[in-house]
């Protein structure tokens, strides 16, 4: 139904200055999206409110609503060319008139939990970076041709988002960070099976990709049995999640929101700025998914609020979610495989943390350039707070390929592991380790198939020039002999 328009939404992004890369265009739409989609929601409600015959109080003034300015329409509701601003004049006002207006949402915004609040947060961090105000009058006239009223609609639109998203993921310089393959997050839900009460936790959201599918799968797997409290739970008091990145932050509350979560509880903060010992009960989670940017080094006033002192950004995350995942909470954890060697104190005493409060049940080894341009292996941690480690159950995920950007990961290929985690079963793939067999100076949790033979160790240099001298006098000795039958 959409494609095209989304297709050309980003030829005109694409031949205007002020946008160079698949980040900026998925920037650039979201705010607009998100506008038609806040315009969209509040005509709906005006409607329910004037069949129950009260009055609806609109979030959005009437002189900065989308029918106003982004698209005028005639008495029979067509597109009004003459009165809708272009060039220079919608310039002027998008950038000195409507995005000061949205800022201020959040100085007026009665908490943080509403949309007033987002509305701010969202227009306080975003730029137009739109150059020709005619480029901006095309896509504004694109936008406008989407409509968010059916599920149906909103299903596509969720769909081409997270393609954009996917796109940004491939779009080199730091766009990956926003995007885990979606059928590894699809196995990790099943994994860890969230219900619907509980409360999911991601403190590193990027696109949200864990919540919205956390959100399809609870929606989708119970769909004949919700009722109407438990929509109202599955939209107010199930998700919860934090982002640092302005552009990360706006990109999570438009893709959940596309995937029907109207009213996001998104916080935009830096998660390891919170003092562990501030994180109370109230503030913990039954489960948490996540997938926390590795390879980033923290300040040392940062390093404060952890116990175990470490620059590894990755590693404060996993702290942060151990505390913050209630007693008997489930999580799952995508992190640098060299989490589980590391022999430098912060690693070792991590991983004793981690097998002592916690039950460590699943590590799934993950292929190779399952991240398309992280350059670095992962693994997924599957743990339970709250009991310590005695087995840990392996699974080397081996899809048969290389994986890469025209190749990549899918859900058959995790069909057998989320098989055989069930009952944590041994196979070629697949084997346990006793933590009572595991070093308790190193805590060593390398992944080490016992079903596959070790390749022989790499020898030492000096023996391979003892060798080369020795053939090469053997040579020497051989070419005497032939010289002497000559």
């Amino acid at each position: 139904m959409f494609e095209n328009t989304f297709k050309n939404i980003d030829d005109i992004l694409h031949k205007d200055a002020g946008c160079s890369s698949e980040l900026d265009y998925t920037e650039q739409t979201s705010w607009m999206l998100f506008l038609k989609y806040l315009d969209d929601l509040e005509k709906d409600k005006a409607l329910t409110a004037e069949l129950l015959d009260i009055d609806y109080e609109y979030i959005i003034d009437a002189e900065h609503r989308w029918g106003k300015w982004a698209a005028p329409k005639d008495a029979e509701g067509n597109f009004d060319h003459n009165n809708a601003d272009t060039g220079d004049d919608l310039m002027e006002y998008v950038d000195g008139e409507l995005f000061p207006y949205l800022k201020g949402f959040k100085q007026r915004a009665v908490s943080p939990d509403t949309i007033e609040y987002k509305i701010g947060e969202i227009f306080g961090e975003i730029k137009n970076k739109i150059q020709s105000g005619y480029s901006l009058r095309d896509c504004l006239e694109k936008v406008d041709e989407l409509r968010f009223r059916s599920q149906e609609e909103k299903h596509e639109l969720s769909h081409l988002y997270e393609t954009k998203i996917k796109n940004m993921g491939n779009a080199g310089r730091n766009g990956g960070e926003y995007y885990t393959p979606r059928p590894l997050i699809r196995a990790m839900v099943d994994v860890v099976n969230p219900k619907i009460g509980e409360t999911i936790y991601d403190g590193a959201a990027g696109s949200a990709g864990f919540l919205c599918e956390a959100f399809d799968y609870l929606r989708k797997r119970d769909e004949d049995k919700l009722s109407t409290s438990d929509l109202k739970t599955l939209q107010e008091k199930t998700f919860y999640a934090k982002e640092k990145k302005s552009l990360a932050y706006v990109i999570a509350i438009m893709n959940m929101i596309l995937h029907g979560i109207e009213a996001p509880n998104v916080i935009h903060t830096n998660t390891l700025g919170e003092n562990l010992s501030d994180i109370q009960p109230s503030n913990q989670h039954d489960i948490i998914l996540a997938n926390p940017p590795f390879g980033g080094k923290e300040r040392k006033e940062v390093q404060q609020n952890f116990p175990i002192k470490t620059g590894e950004t990755a590693f404060l995350f996993l702290q942060h979610f151990m505390k913050t995942l209630k007693p008997g909470g489930r999580a799952a954890i995508v992190i640098k495989n060299t989490f589980l060697s590391n022999a430098d104190n912060a690693s070792v005493a991590l991983r004793r943390e981690l097998l002592e409060n916690c039950n460590l049940h699943t590590v799934l080894d993950c292929p190779a350039k399952t991240f398309l341009g992280a350059g670095v292996k992962t693994v997924v941690l599957f743990f339970t707070k709250g009991e310590p480690t005695e087995k840990v159950w392996y699974y080397a995920l081996d899809p048969g390929r290389s994986l890469g950007k025209t190749n990549p990961l899918n859900d058959n290929d995790l069909k057998e592991f989320v098989t055989l985690q069930k009952k944590f079963k041994s196979s070629e793939k697949s084997w346990s380790v006793k933590v009572a067999d595991v070093d308790v100076e190193t805590y060593d949790l390398s992944v080490k198939n016992p079903n596959i033979e070790e390749e022989a160790p790499l020898r030492e240099p000096t023996a391979i020039i003892e060798d080369i001298i020795a053939l090469d006098k053997e040579s020497e000795s051989i070419l005497v002999s032939i010289k002497g039958l000559l």
